[in-house]
């Protein structure tokens, strides 16, 4: 085996076009060699949420010029690299379509093999390219489409401990901000607005608080904040920072005692480990009450807490070629062309279907 691997990786799965080249040596240390992303967030804020049909077209548009200035950042050509990986599931089945059979053209070729990577796969994954992260360790993953907490034993081995019932984090932001009138995305929107707000000015509730399961909701919380804002209609700027800054430390103390619960099951579970971790994965992750309520939880509880940086957290090429790599590394087969997108595609293959769990027949 060469000194180290190269991937050329493709991320199309919802509204973001990202190409990138990264490179593993044979110890296991990851380095990006070149990447490129592209938003479509002027494209789909007026409408208050991605359109799959714009998003694909988008994807179409840019791809192509992505993945050629990826390479040339790279100082690769795509007869360097030595495979393709494209995401092929879970996401917006026009995007993926757009990706995956990008990838398989290349591949076919260039005669390169192929990597049909879970874009949840890609997340759990990504820590071992930031931090060397040893298996095992629990990741959250919080985002528009996503509330997971699950357990990564290795590559291709999880083990899903909790989901949302409901909604997912990311949406229920979403939700509050399009109700309070703010601005797409929702996050960040409902973040800065509660940074002016009092946070104990309402009582929202905190779903599934104590209870034994690693499970979450959010829906009661979202309509507890709509009750909250039509109760004192019409609503100042002021109303909308404390019903920001009260969502936001519901969320935070929801998030303490369900991801707490999930560190004690991993003490449980894995009494010797050195060195036990929490990854925090997803565009909610960008939050930082979020962020500090779970390195308090961490500190506490003496686990590590990894944040990759933001631009690795939110959907992108890097984390796609990561796990292509890291599949390559031990010894996985590469895909068959005939491969098919797949926008429900659950990490857990084994686990109950719910929503958010990104089995088939789960409520999307």
């Amino acid at each position: 085996m060469s000194s180290h691997l190269t991937i050329l990786g493709i991320e199309t799965s919802c509204d973001e076009t990202a190409a990138a080249v990264v490179a593993r040596e044979v110890d296991g240390r990851g380095t990006i060699l070149g990447e490129v992303v592209l938003s479509q967030l002027d494209e789909h804020s007026a409408y208050g949420g991605v359109v799959p049909e714009i998003a694909a077209r988008a994807h179409v548009e840019a791809l192509d010029t992505l993945i050629g200035q990826a390479l040339a950042r790279a100082g690769k050509t795509l007869d360097d690299v030595d495979a393709i990986a494209a995401t092929s599931g879970p996401g917006l089945i026009g995007g993926l379509i757009v990706g995956l059979m990008t990838g398989k053209a290349i591949a076919r070729a260039k005669g390169k093999p192929l990597y049909a990577v879970n874009h949840l796969e890609g997340h759990a994954l990504t820590a071992r390219l930031t931090d060397g992260l040893p298996f095992p360790y629990l990741m959250l993953l919080v985002s528009g489409g996503h509330t997971q907490l699950v357990l990564v034993r290795g590559v291709g081995d999880y083990e899903r401990w909790g989901t949302t019932i409901d909604d997912a984090l990311g949406e229920a932001f979403d939700k509050t901000a399009k109700l309070l009138g703010l601005p797409y995305p929702g996050g960040p929107a409902v973040e800065k607005a509660a940074e002016t707000g009092n946070p104990d000015r309402f009582s929202f509730p905190r779903p599934l608080v104590g209870e034994k399961r690693l499970d979450f909701s959010f829906s009661g919380l979202k309509t507890a904040v709509r009750q909250a804002a039509q109760s004192i209609e019409p609503v100042t700027d002021q109303d909308i920072a404390d019903i920001c800054a009260s969502f936001q430390k519901a969320v935070a103390r929801t998030l303490k005692d369900r991801i707490g619960r999930g560190l004690e099951r991993f003490r449980q579970e894995f009494p010797t480990a050195a060195d036990p971790a929490l990854v925090v994965a997803g565009g909610v992750a960008a939050n930082k009450v979020l962020r500090s309520t779970l390195q308090e939880l961490c500190d506490r509880n003496r686990f590590r807490f990894v944040a990759p940086p933001l631009s690795l957290c939110t959907d992108n090429a890097a984390m796609i070629a990561w796990a292509g790599l890291e599949r390559m590394a031990v010894g996985l087969s590469p895909d068959d062309l005939t491969v098919a997108p797949r926008s429900r595609w659950p990490l857990d293959e084994d686990a109950a279907a719910k929503l958010g769990s990104g089995k088939r027949g789960a409520k999307a």
